[in-house]
């Protein structure tokens, strides 16, 4: 049983950077594919990024491409998604999820899922 904790969202201004971490327990960090996701209210979870199990591979959706960025310190069990320039477009519920395989990881698919942590960017 993997247990996912997220940290660092908060309300900024557009423009204004942010870091969340993902902090993992329960299980090898390293055996897990990571992603990140967000949802706004009323609509279902959309993918922002993903990470391979050694962080030598990783996928960014369109939205975020140039802005975002994932990394990972399997050393420190921890997940982040750095995320600069932000629009009052990125504001949701941002959640990191864990699963066993890279490919076609979605959020119906993770084995794993934290709780999510708030980001609200103001225009």
């Amino acid at each position: 049983q993997v247990q996912l904790v997220e940290s660092g969202g908060g309300s900024v201004q557009a423009g204004e950077s942010l870091r969340l971490s993902c902090t993992a327990s329960g299980d090898t960090f390293s055996r897990y594919a990571m992603a990140w996701f967000r949802q706004v209210p009323g609509e279902d979870y959309q993918f922002v990024a993903k990470i391979s199990r050694s962080g030598g591979s990783f996928v960014l959706a369109d939205s975020v491409r140039g802005r975002f960025a994932i990394s990972r310190d399997n050393a420190k069990n921890t997940l982040y998604l750095q995320m600069n320039n932000l629009s009052p477009e990125d504001t949701a519920v941002y959640a990191c999820a864990a699963r066993t395989t890279y490919p076609a990881f979605n959020w119906g698919s993770a084995d794993y899922w934290g709780q999510g942590t708030q980001v609200t960017v103001g225009a």
